[in-house]
C-alpha cells in the first residue's frame, strides 16, 4: 500500500512555512535575545542565509528521490545504512522536538492566562493533531494553509504600523558582550527557526508533482519567512525595551500592545496560537515519516510502517511521534532548542555530503530536476559553514546529539542483518578502484522512484525495450560486420534464414543510410510476415563506420518488423528521436556501466507515451 499523492503546491508551501514562522518568531526571540541582545536580527538573517545555502542540496536530492523520510532516505542511499539510521532517528527526534517546542509555546500562552497546567494542555493539543494526521495528510495540510494565510495577513500590518513607534535607543548596545561570537552562537541557536525546510523533503512522496513543487515551496518559503522575521524583529526590538523583551513569554504580542494597545496584544496572541498550531501539526506530520522510512528498510520493526487501510496513513509512526512530543514537553526550553538545532544543522551537512557522493558515484538513474551549481565548491562551503555553527553551539547541545547517536547505533546494530540496500558510496569507491564490488539494486530502486516521480505509465514500446537484446561491442566494426552480427541475433526471432536477414539489412542500407546522427543509427527491415516486432540495442564505444558523414556511430537500434506493425514502427522511430534529443543522452550512453543501464536510458528518456498521444 502506497501513500496518497494528493499534496499540491499550496499545501506543501503552507506545511513548509508553517513550521518555521511559529516557534521561530513568537517565543524563540526572547530566549535568543537573552544570549546576544538586539543583534538577534543579524543572527536570524545569517540563519536564513545558511538555510538557503543548505537547502540547495536538499532540493537537488528531493527532486531526484521524492521519498518519505527525506534526509534519512538520502543518507542511507548515499552513505549507507549506519549513517541512514543515525540521520533517520536523529531527524525524527529533532523534528518531533521542534513540533513539541511549538506545542510548548501554545501551552505556555494558554496556561499563562488560564492557570491550567501547560503539560495537560500540551498533551491534549498533541492528541488533537495526532487524530488529524491519522485521518490524512491532505486534511492536516488544509488546516495549515488556512492558519498560515491568517498569520501573514495579520503580521504584515503589525510590522508596518509599528515602524513609527520604534525607539533607536532600544538597539543599544547591539550585542550583550560586544562581539561576533554572540552573533554566531545565536545564529546556531535560532537555526531551528528554519527547520521547516525538512518538512517538504519528508512529505515529498505524497506530493502530486514533487519535481516542480519542491523547489518552489522551499525557496519561496525561506525567502518569505526571512523577510517576515527581519521586519517583525526590527519592529519588536525597536518598540520593546530589552528587559521587557527578555522577561516576556511572547515579546511580539507585548510589542503589539505598545503599537495597538490591548487590541493589538490580543490579536498577536491569537495569531501566535495559530502559528504554534500550524507548526505542531506540520511537525508531527513530517517527523512521523522517518519511522515509516526506517521500517520500510527493515531498520525498524515492520509494524511501525504499516499504513491504515481506512486512511492510508502510517498510524503507528504517527502515534510514536506524538508520544515523543509529549515526553519532551517538560524539558527546559533552551535545551530543547539547542538539541533540535544541532541535529538539524548536522542533517544539512549530511545532505551536502550525499550530493557529493551521488554525483561522484556516477549512478545513471540519479536524475534530479534541480542541480546545485558550482559543484562541489558550494557543498564544501556549506559543510564548512554548518560545522562552524555547530562549534559555536557549545558542548551541551553536542552532548545531547552524542547520546542520541548512541541510541541510533544500537538500533542499527539490532536491525542491520535485515537491511539489504546498497548505497552510492560503494559505487564511488568502485569507480576509483575500477572493480565490480556492488550490485545494482540502487540503480533499480532509483529507476522505480523516477517512474513514480514522473508518473510514467508503461506503453508497448517500454515492454519491447524491456525484452530487447542488449549488446555492448568492445571493438570497432564496419557496418557490414555489424549486419552479420545482428542477423545472427535476429535469426531466433525472425522466421528467415540468417543470410536472408543479412541481405535485407544490406539492401535497406544501400537505399539510404540508416545513420540519422553522429550518435544514432536505426537499421531496420520490414517483413511480409505478421506479429513480428523485435529490437536489438547495441552500443559501440569505439563507433561503427556507416559513412564518411557518420564514421563513428555509438548507438544502434536494429529493428525487424512485419507490415502489420508499421504504426508501432513509426511510433518507435518518433520516440527514439525524442529520447536522443535529450541533452544528456550521449553522455549517459557512453557512461552506462551495465546493459540494464543502457535499457534504462530509453525506458526513462523524455518522450510522449501512448497514453499522452
Amino acid at each position: 500500500m502506497k501513500l496518497k499523492k494528493d499534496l499540491k503546491f499550496p499545501q506543501v508551501f503552507s506545511i513548509t512555512i508553517g513550521s518555521m514562522i511559529s516557534s521561530g518568531i513568537f517565543i524563540l526571540p526572547s530566549v535568543a535575545y537573552a544570549k546576544s541582545g538586539p543583534s538577534i536580527i543579524v543572527s536570524y538573517i545569517l540563519a536564513g542565509f545558511f538555510a538557503m545555502l543548505g537547502s540547495l542540496s536538499m532540493v537537488e536530492l528531493t527532486t531526484a528521490m521524492p521519498k518519505a523520510g527525506g534526509v534519512y532516505f538520502f543518507a542511507s542511499r548515499s552513505l549507507g545504512a549506519l549513517t541512514g539510521t543515525l540521520s533517520g532517528i536523529l531527524m525524527w527526534l529533532a523534528i518531533a522536538m521542534k513540533a513539541a517546542f511549538a506545542v510548548y509555546g501554545l501551552s505556555a500562552v494558554i496556561s499563562h492566562y488560564t492557570g491550567i497546567n501547560f503539560i495537560i494542555i500540551g498533551t491534549i493539543t498533541t492528541l488533537f493533531y495526532t487524530a488529524l494526521n491519522i485521518k490524512g495528510a491532505q486534511e492536516a495540510a488544509k488546516l495549515d494553509t488556512i492558519l498560515i494565510t491568517v498569520i501573514i495577513i495579520i503580521m504584515i500590518p503589525f510590522a508596518i504600523m509599528g515602524y513609527d513607534k520604534i525607539t533607536p535607543v532600544n538597539f543599544h548596545p547591539f550585542t550583550i558582550h560586544g562581539g561576533f561570537d554572540d552573533i554566531f552562537a545565536t545564529t546556531a541557536f535560532v537555526f531551528i527557526a528554519f527547520g521547516g525546510i525538512m518538512n517538504a523533503a519528508n512529505i515529498s512522496e505524497e506530493m502530486a508533482n514533487p519535481k516542480r513543487d519542491i523547489p518552489k515551496a522551499i525557496f519561496t518559503a525561506i525567502f518569505i519567512v526571512l523577510i517576515l522575521y527581519t521586519v517583525i524583529l526590527i519592529t519588536a526590538v525597536g518598540v520593546l525595551p530589552g528587559k521587557e523583551f527578555i522577561g516576556s513569554i511572547n515579546p511580539i504580542a507585548d510589542a503589539g500592545r505598545i503599537i495597538l494597545g490591548r487590541t493589538g496584544f490580543v490579536i498577536i496572541t491569537v495569531t501566535a496560537c495559530f502559528a504554534f498550531s500550524s507548526c505542531a501539526n506540520s511537525g508531527l506530520m513530517s517527523a512521523s515519516r522517518y519511522p515509516l522510512a526506517l521500517s520500510r528498510d527493515s531498520l525498524a520493526p515492520r509494524f511501525i510502517g504499516k499504513l491504515s487501510k481506512r486512511f492510508n496513513t502510517p498510524v503507528i509512526s504517527i502515534l510514536l511521534t506524538a508520544a515523543v512530543m509529549i515526553l519532551v514537553l517538560p524539558m527546559e526550553l533552551s535545551t530543547l532548542v539547542e538539541g533540535a538545532s544541532t541535529i538539524i544543522i548536522t542533517s544539512y551537512i549530511l545532505t551536502d555530503l550525499a550530493v557529493i557522493v551521488l554525483r561522484c558515484s556516477r549512478i545513471q538513474n540519479y536524475r534530479p530536476t534541480f542541480k546545485v551549481p558550482f559543484f562541489p565548491w558550494l557543498q564544501i562551503l556549506s559543510m564548512s559553514a554548518f560545522s562552524f555553527l555547530i562549534y559555536n553551539m557549545g558542548m551541551e547541545a553536542i552532548k545531547i546529539s552524542a547520546i542520541l547517536m548512541g541510541i541510533s547505533i544500537v538500533v542499527y546494530l539490532f536491525n542491520i542483518k535485515k537491511n539489504k540496500h546498497k548505497f552510492a558510496l560503494f559505487h564511488a569507491f568502485e569507480h576509483l578502484k575500477n572493480k565490480k564490488i556492488t550490485s545494482f539494486r540502487l540503480e533499480h530502486e532509483l529507476k522505480d522512484i523516477l517512474c513514480e516521480r514522473d508518473n510514467v505509465v508503461k506503453d508497448e514500446l517500454d515492454r519491447i525495450i524491456e525484452n530487447a537484446t542488449v549488446i555492448d561491442l568492445p571493438k570497432p566494426h564496419t557496418k557490414e560486420e555489424l549486419f552479420e552480427f545482428i542477423s545472427y541475433k535476429f535469426k531466433k526471432q525472425v522466421p528467415l534464414p540468417e543470410k536472408e536477414i543479412n541481405r535485407l539489412f544490406n539492401e535497406r542500407e544501400m537505399e539510404s543510410s540508416t545513420a540519422i546522427s553522429d550518435t544514432l543509427a536505426i537499421p531496420h527491415i520490414i517483413l511480409n510476415n505478421r506479429n513480428i516486432f523485435s529490437i536489438i540495442i547495441i552500443r559501440s564505444k569505439n563507433g561503427i563506420y556507416f559513412s564518411e558523414t557518420f564514421p563513428e556511430v555509438k548507438a544502434i537500434l536494429a529493428i525487424a518488423a512485419s507490415n502489420d506493425k508499421r504504426n508501432l514502427y513509426l511510433r518507435t522511430i518518433s520516440a527514439i528521436a525524442q529520447i536522443i534529443n535529450n541533452n544528456d543522452f550521449e553522455t549517459n550512453w557512453m557512461n552506462a556501466v551495465t546493459r540494464k543501464n543502457l535499457k534504462d536510458i530509453f525506458l526513462l528518456g523524455k518522450r510522449k507515451r501512448d497514453s499522452q498521444q
